[in-house]
């Protein structure tokens, strides 16, 4: 728990985007940390300081000359007492102020006065956020040691509208925010990771494919937590309908050939976690049309051809990493099977697991698993799949002390 404890002092400047800062108030909150909104007036015609001090748990600060908070200088005592300043949204005038070291209401006097971090989350139009005024004020900024999260591609408020401007979303805004106050121990700097999660989707024809139940949470959960301990992370993501970890470069694919391809390429690294629930088999031939019903007639044969094994093929390979973890989900024989797969393979550890259906592990939250090495095995129990990923990434580094 990163946050647990920590206290943010939350600039809402006014804009559109102001609609978000609830959820993110709600974010940080849930994971320890204590928030103290301070408000522009803009950012008071978009949401009110009711709610937000509602889901802070504390006052909200609107004015600079406030009789009552500035009895004891009440602005400089904001941006001393707190471990961050996190400005969301920051709008185009409130980054010139700041470049310009403005200071003329309660928002930029307390950025002026503050020696405590500073992470802003741009959200504007795309006209805005690209006109050279507000890119020479962005560089000075970020000469100044300002931190940025965003801005984000896609639809604006306004209608017709789209490019860089929108507002990183809530959770990307913690994880900037885990990342700029996260002093840890980090015992795999400078080491390089691989890691693969989710299915892999093998064509039939254009529509119909060959896949299994892995939603890719366990894996972009250990290529998180890999990150979180100092690693450079490459994530080969099969399809996933969860978002990308924050930190680490994620490489998209749907195809077991293309995993394989990006796996390779991604190669010298230090450790390789193959963790996706890559499909045995394609077809053969895959069809370029949709294959079509014919009435009285019996389904098509498929013929199947077998996929790389990416895993054997990385445990064996001429640039083999120091450390490689594979994973196998069985339904019968676990310790058997993970065993056998640990030999064949060319693998330090397997993370072995029933995916048996009535478990509900291929897809759902929480994991138990068996962990196979060359010096014995562990059962692990029950717990959901962050905390196994956390457990995984200490294996990791433990083998790296």
């Amino acid at each position: 728990m990163i946050l647990q404890g920590k206290r943010i002092l939350l600039i809402i400047s006014g804009g559109i985007a102001a609609y978000k800062i609830l959820d993110l108030i709600r974010r940080l909150r849930e994971r320890g940390a204590s928030v103290r909104p301070v408000m522009t007036a803009g950012a008071q015609a978009f949401v009110t300081p009711l709610v937000v001090g509602a889901l802070a748990a504390d006052k909200v600060f609107t004015e600079l000359f406030s009789r009552e908070d500035e009895q004891d200088v009440g602005h400089i005592r904001l941006a001393r007492d707190c471990d961050l300043v996190l400005i969301a949204p920051a709008t185009a005038n409130l980054m010139a102020k700041m470049a310009s070291g403005l200071a003329d209401d309660l928002a930029s006097t307390i950025l002026l006065a503050t020696n405590r971090p500073v992470l802003a989350a741009p959200a504007m139009n795309p006209k805005m956020w690209a006109h050279p005024a507000t890119r020479r004020n962005h560089a000075t900024l970020v000469g100044d040691g300002i931190r940025f999260v965003g801005p984000a591609s896609g639809e604006m408020a306004e209608s017709g509208e789209k490019g860089e401007g929108r507002m990183a979303e809530p959770l990307e805004i913690v994880a900037a925010v885990e990342t700029l106050l996260d002093t840890g121990d980090k015992p795999l700097a400078g080491k390089k990771a691989i890691v693969t999660s989710g299915p892999t989707h093998e064509p039939i024809d254009p529509v119909r494919y060959i896949a299994n139940r892995s939603s890719g949470k366990q894996g972009h959960a250990i290529a998180a937590e890999l990150s979180q301990l100092g690693a450079e992370v490459t994530l080969v993501s099969g399809p996933v309908i969860i978002p990308d970890p924050k930190g680490v470069k994620v490489i998209h694919v749907e195809r077991a050939e293309e995993m394989r391809d990006a796996v390779l390429s991604a190669l010298p690294a230090d450790i390789a976690v193959m963790v996706a629930a890559v499909a045995d088999w394609r077809v053969a031939s895959a069809a370029g049309n949709k294959i079509k019903k014919q009435p009285g007639e019996t389904p098509p044969s498929l013929l199947l051809t077998e996929n790389p094994d990416i895993l054997k093929t990385v445990g064996h390979h001429a640039q083999r990493p120091k450390l490689v973890v594979g994973f196998a989900a069985e339904t019968q024989n676990v310790a058997e099977n993970g065993r056998s797969k640990l030999e064949r393979k060319g693998a330090d550890y397997i993370i072995a697991n029933d995916v048996s259906p009535e478990t509900g592990i291929m897809g759902g939250d929480r994991n138990r698993v068996k962990v196979i090495g060359k010096a014995g095995d562990e059962d692990w129990p029950e717990m959901d799949k962050q905390s196994v990923a956390e457990k995984i990434a200490r294996l990791i580094a433990s083998h790296f002390a």
